[in-house]
């Protein structure tokens, strides 16, 4: 039995400590927010925050969590699953309307969210280095207005 906090929430799953966070949430815990890409940790799809960190769940075993703090996707808003509140990095998303199939778009806000909360003020070069994940759409331009607009709301 593992006992995590996720998006606030204490939360006990029974599996093993080796299981990968990315499939503890989405299999166990129905979070399906969080998504599949390589399972290798390189598109950064299964980004998801641990005590404000971003990092792939795909990589991160369940046990090594520890007690930290895990923030999903559905978790960023603060409103858990009813979406009522957003983040500032998801209102500049659908202002931006970055995102064109979707799929990535979870993890790289996850990613955004923790870079504006390291850097409140990334400049433009900042932001391109920061983008880790992949986007097989290309929405990369797009994707930076969302973090400029993002910031100047932080």
């Amino acid at each position: 039995m593992i006992k995590l906090s996720i998006n606030g929430q204490e939360r006990r799953v029974d599996t093993g400590a080796d299981t990968p966070l990315l499939w503890l949430l989405r299999e166990d815990l129905g979070l399906t927010g969080t998504k599949f890409g390589c399972g290798a940790g390189l598109c950064g799809a299964c980004t998801v925050h641990v005590d404000g960190a971003a990092v792939r769940s795909c990589q991160t075993a369940a046990g090594d969590v520890g007690a930290g703090k895990i923030t999903t996707i559905e978790g960023l808003g603060g409103s858990g699953h009813d979406g009522a509140t957003l983040h500032a990095v998801q209102a500049a998303w659908v202002a931006e309307q970055v995102p064109q199939c979707g799929y990535c778009q979870p993890g790289m806000i996850m990613a955004v969210a923790a870079l504006l909360k390291a850097n409140p003020n990334p400049k433009e070069p900042e932001i391109r280095a920061a983008i880790t994940n992949i986007c097989r759409c290309g929405t990369y331009p797009r994707m930076v207005k969302a973090v400029q607009r993002a910031a100047s709301r932080t």
